[in-house]
């Protein structure tokens, strides 16, 4: 399943059965782990947001996200939130990625996680620009434990270029 596809998903606690609000984004830690789901929230100007922690969520699938209660949606400062995939000031998407040696790769487009493995990020999807990408298509790189998030790029190893690329001779054929 892709990030992409949770934004805008319904959200429903189980207790009463009540729609309790939309999913604007999704957070996540330093070790490409999902850490929980902001939803939408209707004030304005304030640096509080609406989250709930992964282990408040009971199911998710491709129409609704369930979770335990209302009781399950805290207030959290923006401030205190690792990484964020689509909005805010430390988000993954269109982060550059590029590699020890100084390769850039594209920028990441979307983050992908396996329903079976929980919370964990598997691979990324790359951007090449649009030219490329219509072209090619984009490209698949998994994920690793030496892959860093910094401020402007995400740090992958030298040898990601070959990871990628064979990702992409698998997609490919």
């Amino acid at each position: 399943m892709k990030l992409q596809d949770m934004i805008g998903l319904a959200v429903f606690e189980v207790e009463e059965g009540q729609e309790v609000g939309k999913i604007v984004d999704i957070l996540v830690d330093s070790n490409w782990n999902i850490t929980g789901i902001e939803l939408e929230s209707k004030t304005f100007f304030t640096n509080h947001v609406k989250v709930v922690a992964w282990n408040e969520m009971i199911a998710y699938g491709e129409d609704a996200v369930m979770i335990r209660s209302k009781e399950s949606i805290e207030k959290a400062e923006a401030d205190h939130i690792p990484y964020t995939f689509l909005l805010g000031k430390r988000k993954l998407k269109d982060l550059q990625v590029i590699t020890a040696a100084g390769t850039i790769l594209g920028r990441v487009s979307d983050v992908y996680f396996d329903q079976k493995m929980g919370n964990t990020i598997v691979a990324l999807e790359i951007s090449d620009g649009l030219v490329t990408d219509l072209i090619e298509g984009r490209k698949w790189l998994p994920c690793s434990e030496e892959m860093s998030i910094g401020e402007d790029t995400v740090m992958v190893p030298a040898m990601s270029e070959e990871r990628l690329q064979k990702a992409i001779n698998i997609v490919n054929g």
